[in-house]
């Protein structure tokens, strides 16, 4: 795909993904100015006239999430004044997507208000990946395009021929997800149950599955500080399971989540460069690119066609 009216541009959270959705679509990658004043505030200027034309900004919504969302803002804001025909983000990563609803009074609910502010400052359409609830995409009164990872982590396991698979949730949100891996792989799958005293920690209370001898494939949406997933494998291993196998396609990877991760019992993490990741991390990693996958989003948005086409095996 090659068009003139068609425009990239890139955020400073992950512009290696921007590059590569790029190079998928044979299409430049934007020319943008983003830097900050003494204060610390945040100053765009595209250096290519965008009159006109479809703009796809490429945010995802890593640390440190605040300044990469009001950076996304201050870009919108400025393609709105500069009369992009329409504006299209590209998140992979959805911030605050695990506020969606309130669990205790006088709570916010946080991820509708990231979509209010994006509807407000100009957005025309979302595309994101496996958003940890996704109901969030009625928050919007705007298209959301919303990816799965599961296919591209899927077709990686099954590459792997693993001895016994069992697909394990670490929870109940992620239950429905499991169950669909385990249809793919043709394998059982197993649940946690968990209580969480206080944020980024959980306690395992029951596995619901057998577990014993079978090689266990976490499935998550995203691993944040590394603490649930490790209190998983050490429940699954004291269950008389095999080394564990993690799936996630969001690697928030906060505090020291890359030292928790590098587990004797973990024989491999999957994950996806929907969020990039420090240089020098641990071989146990696995790093798929989504960028085919936003790609063919970005193009099938552009030329018209139906995205069911990225599904291989169901959408979300």
């Amino acid at each position: 795909m090659h068009s003139d009216n068609v425009k990239i541009f890139s955020g400073s959270s992950n512009p290696k993904l921007a590059e590569r959705i790029c190079k998928e679509l044979g299409q430049p990658l934007g020319q943008i100015k983003l830097s900050r004043f003494k204060s610390g505030e945040i100053y765009c200027l595209y250096e290519e006239t965008i009159r006109n034309c479809d703009v796809f900004l490429v945010q995802t919504f890593s640390h440190p999430i605040n300044e990469h969302m009001m950076e996304l803002l201050v870009m919108m804001d400025a393609a709105k004044r500069a009369s992009a025909r329409t504006i299209n983000l590209v998140i992979p990563y959805y911030g605050y997507s695990r506020q969606e609803r309130k669990a205790a009074p006088r709570e916010p609910i946080s991820a509708k208000l990231v979509a209010d502010l994006f509807s407000a400052a100009g957005a025309t359409r979302v595309v994101t990946i496996d958003l940890h609830a996704p109901a969030i995409q009625g928050f919007f009164n705007i298209p959301v395009d919303h990816l799965t990872a599961l296919d591209l982590i899927s077709d990686c396991i099954k590459k792997k021929n693993l001895p016994n698979p069992i697909i394990v949730s670490p929870d109940a949100g992620r239950a429905t997800t499991a169950e669909k891996m385990a249809n793919i792989l043709d394998a059982p799958f197993a649940m946690m149950i968990k209580k969480r005293p206080e944020h980024n920690e959980s306690v395992i209370t029951h596995v619901i599955g057998d577990v014993v001898g079978r090689t266990p494939i976490i499935i998550e949406d995203l691993i944040d500080t590394g603490t649930t997933i490790v209190n998983v494998v050490e429940s699954l291993k004291e269950r008389g399971a095999h080394d564990v196998y993690i799936c996630a396609t969001h690697p928030v990877f906060s505090g020291p989540a890359l030292q928790r991760l590098d587990h004797p019992s973990i024989k491999e993490v999957i994950i996806t460069d929907s969020i990039a990741i420090p240089e020098g991390h641990s071989d146990k990693f696995n790093v798929l690119s989504v960028a085919p996958l936003l790609s063919d989003a970005i193009r099938i948005i552009n030329e018209g066609g139906s995205l069911s086409s990225l599904f291989k095996y169901g959408g979300v």
